[in-house]
């Protein structure tokens, strides 16, 4: 089975899951976008309201927050596979739980043993915490987390940077210029992966 015939059929899981209290609530379970073969990867940590009801990934407020941030790091959005660590969005935007992380992240992983991609961006705490006990890295306490954020780290041949989910800047414009400078590290490092592949012609 062709990588495109396995996201397929991961993905007609997604849509059907019911394996925790959060398929109750939502509207959609939102699927990954973008290439399948992209050598970027960003997980967020669940949908919002209007993807919730749209079924689409990063189209609300945060999403034009995300694009605004792409765009001046010359990151194409069409290049890069999004998705979030948990499929259904949250009741009233609470607390992601420990059980419902661990059920859906199963999907999240299946998802990035397909795509392999060699650039993982995750945004926010939990997308950031689940993804440094996947790779064995050592998860720094709470109040000094943040500093994470635009630290670039190396897990075997994947290149991990930790990112501000776009959310942030729209309760605290304050720290927008510290997220433009870390999104556009984001894309210096996605540009020399790029440019890397094509000397020296690795195949996917």
């Amino acid at each position: 089975m062709g990588i495109l015939d396995s996201l397929k059929t991961l993905n007609e899981e997604i849509l059907g899951c019911t394996r925790c209290r959060l398929a109750e609530t939502r509207i959609h379970a939102l699927c990954g976008e973008g290439p399948p073969d992209a050598e970027l990867l960003l997980v967020a940590q669940a949908p919002g309201r209007v993807e919730d009801r749209e079924g689409r990934m990063f189209i609300g407020p945060s999403g034009q927050v995300l694009d605004e941030l792409l765009q001046s790091a010359t990151v194409d959005r069409k290049a890069v596979y999004m998705t979030n660590l948990v499929k259904c969005m949250l009741p009233g935007y609470r607390r992601l739980k420990s059980d419902e992380i661990a059920v859906c992240s199963r999907y999240l992983d299946r998802e990035m043993a397909l795509v392999r991609p060699t650039v993982v961006a995750p945004l926010g705490f939990f997308a950031t915490r689940w993804l440094f006990a996947k790779y064995g890295l050592a998860v720094p306490p709470k109040p000094e987390f943040r500093g994470v954020y635009g630290q670039r780290l190396a897990a075997g041949d994947t290149i991990i940077l930790p990112l501000q989910h776009p959310a942030a800047v729209l309760y605290n414009a304050a720290i927008k210029d510290v997220m433009v400078r870390n999104y556009r590290l984001l894309g210096e490092i996605f540009e020399n992966v790029i440019k890397t592949r094509k000397r020296t012609r690795q195949p996917r």
